[in-house]
């Protein structure tokens, strides 16, 4: 089982960026499939993208596409998300989540099993 802490998160104005983290431990994080996801207030959690076990594979929402990128530090156990170019309709809790899933990509939430404690990222305009 592992254990996940979101990190990073924090108020930035318009065309910022933030660079969030979530350190593991309990189990490495190679295990896992790593993905993010974020809920605004009022709004369904919102898958945002995915790093493989691979390390290299990546899915990301089409609204993070050419702003976000994903990483991993092995050596730490820690994944990260950095965001670019940061928009208003960004403010949101991120959440670093690992799934233990059988798929490369996994999308939904419920292919998750483990989940980061939320760190909230306020996008001023």
């Amino acid at each position: 089982q592992v254990q996940l802490v979101d990190s990073g998160g924090g108020l930035v104005q318009a065309g910022g960026s933030l660079r969030l983290s979530c350190a593991a431990s309990g189990r490495t994080i190679s295990t896992y499939a790593m993905g993010w996801f974020r809920q605004a207030p009022g709004k369904e959690r919102e898958f945002v993208g995915t790093l493989a076990r691979n390390g290299v594979s990546t899915l990301y929402v089409d609204s993070a596409k050419g702003r976000f990128t994903f990483s991993r530090d092995n050596a730490k156990n820690t994944v990260y998300l950095q965001m670019n170019s940061l928009k208003p309709e960004d403010t949101a809790v991120y959440y670093c989540a690992a799934s233990a899933n059988y798929k490369l990509l996994p999308q939904r939430a419920v292919e998750y099993a483990y989940w980061g404690q939320g760190t909230q990222v306020t996008v001023s305009s």
